[in-house]
């Protein structure tokens, strides 16, 4: 249907009282059809005739008949969807820490820069972040891998989002928050899931075997069970150790197996494992991406044989050496040569 239309010429030479009584009889006789006709003469006319049809309007609107609202004005500048252009990772550190970066780019041009630190136990321990320049980062990267104990590589953005999705879904599991700070950057993680498990082989015999060479790396320097949670066995090794019976080493050496197999029994249980695993699993990730694919080759082997609910963990060579160590700080505490508190494995200590 046309809509009805009025004459602005022939209204122009109307007296005002003519003038209000035909724009009330047209209104009048086609209601919210009349609203564009009575609309562009309010806006467009000369005085009289803008005046008369704005008082035309208002009747309308007295009545309920009133124009749609006019669409909001696009801005001059519009907002890109923010999204994650690059991203980073460290190793894990024996807590099952590690810093995750994320750049995200859009929003009006600029780039931000999104810091947590993750725990497999606790979820977000750390958030920082914010504007960042890319000659500002590429600054910060070097400064971090030349400063850094455990090495930093990069990752794909979808993996690194899951890894906030997963410790977010941690915090979910045990009733907890992240840190106030991550408020601000929560609405970039809507939609991000956590990462599907890292697939690993078959346990290799002859790789887990030599796997309790992964402990002397550098990067795995910090790996060992918590010392307060094998304190008193530590003691019983020292009274073992520091014993005046005369036993053969032999004898000694059993001792000290049978404290190695005891905690190994009472702190590795699946779940414990699966942890251990995962981290392991990680870190072969972080190995083949510094070129070491030999030493993640390693690292899959003794993630798959401790993953494995069949295999005897007892005589797995990478835990045993977990636990030896965890021991010898324990005793190192024990001793007072060390503070409980700079060798603690919980999360944040």
């Amino acid at each position: 249907m046309t809509a009805p239309v009025l004459d602005a010429e022939r209204l122009r030479g109307l007296a005002e009282d003519a003038l209000d009584d035909t724009l009330r009889s047209f209104a009048d006789a086609h209601g919210a059809e009349a609203l564009p006709a009575l609309a562009a003469l309010a806006s467009g006319a000369e005085r009289a005739v803008r005046r008369a049809a704005k008082r035309a309007l208002y009747r309308l609107a007295q009545r309920g008949v009133t124009p749609p609202p006019r669409p909001a004005p696009r801005p001059v500048v519009e907002r890109a969807a923010e999204r994650a252009t690059r991203a980073w990772v460290s190793g894990v550190d024996g807590s099952g820490s590690r810093a995750v970066w994320i750049l995200f780019e859009g929003g009006f041009g600029g780039a931000t820069l999104c810091s947590l630190i993750v725990n497999d136990t606790a979820g977000i321990l750390e958030v920082a972040g914010g504007e960042i320049t890319k000659r500002r980062l590429e600054a910060e990267l070097a400064a971090l891998r030349a400063s850094q104990k455990l090495p930093w590589v990069e990752c794909d953005p979808p993996r690194a989002r899951g890894l906030a999705a997963e410790a977010l879904a941690l915090h979910q599991a045990l009733g907890t928050a992240p840190p106030e700070a991550f408020a601000r950057w929560r609405r970039l993680f809507d939609g991000a899931t956590p990462p599907v498990p890292l697939p690993l082989p078959a346990a290799d015999p002859a790789l887990v075997e030599r796997s309790a060479a992964l402990a002397e790396l550098p990067e795995t320097a910090g790996w060992f069970l918590d010392p307060e949670a094998v304190q008193a066995d530590a003691v019983d090794l020292l009274a073992a150790r520091e014993s005046r019976l005369v036993v053969s080493d032999q004898t000694k050496a059993e001792r000290e197996d049978a404290i190695v197999g005891r905690v190994i029994a009472r702190e590795l249980g699946p779940e414990a494992r699966r942890r251990w695993a995962r981290r392991l699993a990680e870190m072969a990730l972080v190995f083949d991406a510094t070129e070491r694919a030999d030493t993640g080759g390693l690292a899959r082997a003794a993630a798959a044989a401790l993953a494995d609910p069949d295999a005897d963990v007892s005589r797995h060579p990478f835990a045993r050496a977990l636990t030896r160590r965890a021991l010898e700080v324990a005793a190192e505490v024990a001793s007072g040569r060390l503070r409980a508190s700079d060798v603690s494995r919980k999360p944040g200590a």
